[in-house]
């Protein structure tokens, strides 16, 4: 066992506002402080589980710096996992992945940098060549409230479970290697819940927003799901295309049969990895998003569906199992 430790002390006056943030700081600094290790798959009867945790952080100090500068801590704690069940021709497949990340800059409140929760789970059973029947659902949300910065720190626009996103289908699963899959899901009921009223009553994420009168008063709160039923595909590539880089992309495209059946929502995800060591990664994070019920104000002050795009790059250090 490579016993490992990274020590990271925050300057005396580097202070934060929120005591969550202290608690995320003190988490991230564990998960680097953390003994590391590497063992193989774990196997259990028919089962197949592999996981892995990961600290991401960085930290500037600056103290009389003619050319400027702010000083900053920021802290990404990642978990990824996949559970796999199989036996004769039938398979079930679960995969779960976490994220949460702050940066601070001096002795501002702390500003999110990343915030993602995603179940996806399906059973399958083989019924051809490369062909399977599959259901399949996927729950998606975030852990802590989130802002609009360019506004101020205190509009918040999203919390836990506002939105979440639940879907679940019925279809089939074309994959002729280890690599790649697509599943066509073509009759896929799905759930947008925004467990806040506030943000519900807004008419966030798609919502019907609440009735008021004319000068502006709730006559009936907005209803906190939105009920769609459609058609879904999900692809996924996951390959090593050279010695320890993976390239891993997972599309999903939806459109509700029930409005606006030409609008396609799109979810797409790309993930590049180089495995420098045992312990040490370099990862390029790619999100692109669109959803045609989803508003956007612009900083112009337009308002309307936007394409949603996040980036990151990670240096990370952690142990997988």
């Amino acid at each position: 066992m490579d016993y490992f430790l990274i020590q990271l002390s925050l300057p005396r006056n580097f202070k934060t506002k929120n005591l969550n943030m202290k608690k995320l700081i003190l988490f991230t600094l564990l998960l680097g402080s953390i003994s590391l290790f590497s063992q193989d798959t774990i196997r259990v009867g028919n089962w197949t589980i592999m996981g892995k945790i990961s600290a991401n952080f960085s930290q500037s100090y600056f103290s009389n710096w003619s050319a400027g500068g702010s000083s900053n801590f920021t802290g990404i704690g990642k978990y990824n996992m996949t559970a796999d069940l199989k036996k004769n021709k039938h398979a079930w497949t679960n995969y779960l992945d976490l994220a949460l990340g702050y940066s601070v800059f001096a002795d501002t409140e702390p500003l999110k940098s990343d915030d993602k929760i995603e179940f996806i789970t399906g059973y399958f059973y083989d019924i051809g060549k490369h062909w399977k029947f599959s259901v399949m659902g996927k729950f998606a949300s975030q852990f802590a409230n989130g802002y609009d910065y360019a506004v101020d720190s205190t509009n918040r626009i999203s919390a836990f479970l506002a939105p979440a996103f639940i879907d679940l289908g019925p279809g089939v699963m074309y994959q002729p290697n280890d690599w790649f899959s697509v599943n066509i899901s073509p009759a896929t009921a799905a759930w947008i819940v925004v467990n806040d009223q506030a943000l519900a009553n807004a008419g966030s994420f798609g919502l019907e927003p609440a009735v008021v009168d004319t000068a502006g008063n709730i006559i009936e709160n907005a209803s906190k799901v939105k009920t769609m039923f459609g058609a879904k595909v999900m692809m996924v590539i996951n390959k090593e295309v050279a010695k320890n880089i993976t390239v891993g992309t997972k599309l999903e495209l939806f459109s509700d049969y029930l409005d606006n059946p030409q609008n396609i929502d799109v979810n797409w995800q790309v993930l590049i990895g180089l495995k420098v060591n045992s312990w040490l990664n370099v990862d390029l994070q790619t999100t692109l998003l669109y959803d045609n019920d989803i508003m956007i104000t612009d900083k112009d002050g337009n308002t309307g569906p936007r394409t949603q795009f996040k980036e990151l790059l990670l240096v990370s250090v952690g142990f997988a199992f």
